[in-house]
């Protein structure tokens, strides 16, 4: 019989834990006497009781490891009771959204998707505004510890390829495990303090900074106005830019490179190809710019820089009308939006190590045609690549493809326009951030869809954020059998 418990225990403590950083919102509402703190005061204590309730119903069942149907039941539910906590503060506080916009709203933070259906950021209370940037950085940490502790054990879209670099600890060893969270943990509140710093000297205020750096980090892309980047040119899009970037490399990377030994971060395939993707994604916008209106300046690259990279990395900040470059810049930043960062970061989408697996194997396809008799052995950076790799690297890439078309048919049976449909599946299964429309406001916000787009959305948001496979196999009956 399936044991329940120790996914009960887990999923108590973590949310449990996300009800005590309501505090430091809390404290934020106090200090700025708007008389707002009430709220976050009941939904910490609602979310504390709730968790701390399941946690201890549930802890005579710990000791054993979990198994792997126990850890699929884990990830995914951590992702659907977070958010539904973390809702709260949307329906109790001045925003006053009903449950599905606030649902959406925590979805959206904790997926680091971005896209948001509140209008009005300027006037908001700071404790809201810091609670959206918090939702986000718990979501953006999270995304990494279980893309590196849990998926290679799970084999979801080619993860287990890196467990021969040290990744096979689940159920195994948990002092490895334990020293693999750890060592992302510091990377991040590196990051973390170092981007808040940054934006500080280049002339943002202390609660601005702040609030960004958490999104920044977290490649999520709320932001503390409606203005979004827009309200902050010149050296913070610059400075921005390079914390998308170094977010969405691979963190244990990042971690021997703290240690002293960056050797590895530059010889990883992975990270030159993202370099040398993104360098060809800017240069093919920034010159159809320049061929299309015969000049080339300082802001015109700065914008297309800032806003290309913010889609690449699945942040979605936004600064300007993006459709009005044209249709060609448009379709570089839907493309770039499905490939995404790199595995093992905070970044979304696809990511580029599976497309690097898919690219090799084609290559190795074609040249079979002209040496048939050949014995190939498909090999990434001079490992060789299992059979059951690449095929759960096709059928993740497949998977994705299915799903944005089914979301998007799904939009469009709402109401929506083809264009405001497309992009919303789009960004919702790539958790990118921002769609396009008629019914998209000004702001970005999609307060305006349907409740049912947004039911739709939040479910593609969740799917794509644990990479599709590990939510589709918990309703396979095959999969529960002992």
């Amino acid at each position: 019989m399936f044991d329940m418990r120790p996914v009960g225990y887990l999923v108590g403590l973590m949310v449990m834990a996300m009800g005590l950083t309501m505090a430091l919102p809390l404290l934020v509402d106090i200090a700025e006497g708007r008389e707002h703190w009430p709220v976050f005061a009941e939904s910490l204590i609602v979310t504390c009781i709730a968790g701390g309730l399941v946690a201890l119903s549930c802890k005579n069942s710990m000791g054993q490891p979990l198994t792997i149907q126990q850890a699929f039941l884990l990830t995914t539910l951590v992702w659907v009771a977070l958010p539904l906590f973390g809702a709260l503060p949307f329906m109790l506080g001045e925003t006053d959204l009903e449950f599905i916009d606030a649902y959406f709203e925590a979805m959206s933070g904790v997926t680091t998707t971005g896209a948001t259906v509140i209008e009005g950021l300027d006037t908001l209370p700071k404790g809201l505004l810091l609670w959206r940037g918090i939702l986000q950085w718990l979501g953006g940490l999270g995304i990494v510890i279980v893309a590196l502790v849990f998926l290679p054990e799970m084999r979801v879209g080619g993860m287990q390829f890196f467990r021969a670099e040290g990744f096979d600890t689940f159920g195994k060893a948990l002092p490895r495990t334990i020293d693999i969270s750890k060592g992302v943990l510091n990377i991040y509140l590196l990051l973390t303090a170092t981007c808040t710093l940054t934006y500080l000297a280049l002339g943002m205020g202390a609660f601005d900074a702040t609030v960004h750096a958490l999104t920044t980090v977290s490649t999520g892309g709320f932001s503390s106005m409606d203005s979004s980047f827009a309200a902050f040119p010149g050296g913070p899009q610059y400075a921005c830019v390079l914390f998308m970037v170094l977010a969405s490399l691979p963190f244990v990377r990042m971690m021997q490179g703290v240690q002293g030994n960056l050797l590895p971060l530059y010889r990883d395939t992975q990270v030159r190809t993202y370099l040398r993707w993104i360098f060809y994604a800017v240069a093919m916008v920034v010159g159809y710019d320049f061929v299309m209106n015969g000049q080339f300046t300082e802001e015109s690259l700065r914008l297309r820089l800032f806003n290309i990279v913010s889609i690449f990395t699945g942040t979605g900040y936004g600064d300007g009308d993006v459709t009005a470059w044209g249709t060609f810049p448009f379709v570089v930043l839907i493309v770039v939006g499905a490939i995404g960062g790199c595995t093992g970061s905070t970044g979304c989408s696809i990511k580029i190590f599976r497309y690097q697996l898919m690219m090799r194997a084609m290559g190795q396809q074609a040249r079979r045609i002209f040496n048939p008799s050949s014995v190939m052995i498909l090999r990434h950076e001079g490992r060789r690549v299992e059979d059951e790799v690449l095929q759960s690297v096709m059928l993740l890439f497949t998977v994705y493809i299915l799903s944005l078309g089914f979301f998007s048919v799904a939009l469009e049976l709402t109401g929506l326009t083809l264009m405001e449909s497309v992009t919303g599946a789009w960004t919702a299964i790539f958790n990118v951030g921002p769609a396009f429309g008629p019914s998209v406001g000004p702001t970005g916000s999609l307060i305006a869809f349907p409740d049912s787009a947004k039911a739709l959305m939040i479910l593609a948001m969740l799917m794509g954020r644990l990479e599709i496979l590990a939510v589709i196999v918990l309703i396979l009956p095959s999969f529960w059998r002992p």
